[in-house]
């Protein structure tokens, strides 16, 4: 039986979201080390990397091949996103975005498991269902990591690249609040 379109497209945004993390992962490792984002970071991006490895036999076995150009295109939207978006965050945001990463990949897993099931493409069920628990256990350590870097506030906050670009980029980012809490400071102001 043939793939149904929600798969295909489901499975290709799997490849795509899946090697994103990767690539994003690996960076945000590096740029959180010495804390236990570190670990928690470097153990999941080789879990969907290890993942998406497994993958690619039981998607082809369909006639879907998501290698190249899906993970492919991933791999550019996570490297750009460390290179750029990130170095206007503080520590604290960028992991916990890259949570929000996760979640995305772990939300997927799971409708697709129910659409594989539907369509009595157990193998591929099973496959997301396997891997959604265990991708879930390692979101709850992530999850951890976040909150331990609360218990530094000093530390949560300090930029994520600390290169003078980045340390550029973070004070704009402050700018930009720091104007956005004047307007509503003025908008309380004159409604109050």
């Amino acid at each position: 039986m043939a793939l149904h379109p929600a798969e295909n497209r489901g499975y290709r945004e799997l490849y795509l979201t899946g090697r994103q993390l990767v690539q994003h992962w690996g960076k945000l490792e590096g740029r959180l080390a010495g804390t236990a984002a570190e670990a928690a970071l470097r153990d999941t991006a080789e879990a969907v990397r290890e993942m998406l490895l497994e993958l690619v036999p039981l998607t082809a076995k369909q006639g879907l091949h998501g290698k190249l150009a899906a993970q492919g295109s991933g791999a550019g939207i996570g490297a750009a996103r460390g290179a750029v978006l990130d170095r206007f965050l503080e520590r604290n945001q960028a992991l916990r975005l890259a949570l929000g990463e996760l979640e995305h990949v772990t939300t997927l897993l799971a409708y697709l498991a129910e659409v594989s099931r539907r369509r009595r493409h157990t193998r591929l069920a099973e496959f997301c269902s396997s891997w959604e628990k265990r991708l879930t256990t390692s979101a709850g350590t992530v999850r951890g990591a976040v909150v331990e870097l609360g218990g530094d506030p000093d530390a949560a906050i300090e930029p994520l690249d600390p290169s003078p670009v980045g340390r550029a980029a973070h004070t704009t980012a402050h700018a930009v609040g720091t104007v956005g809490e004047w307007v509503d400071r003025q908008a309380a102001r004159r409604s109050g």
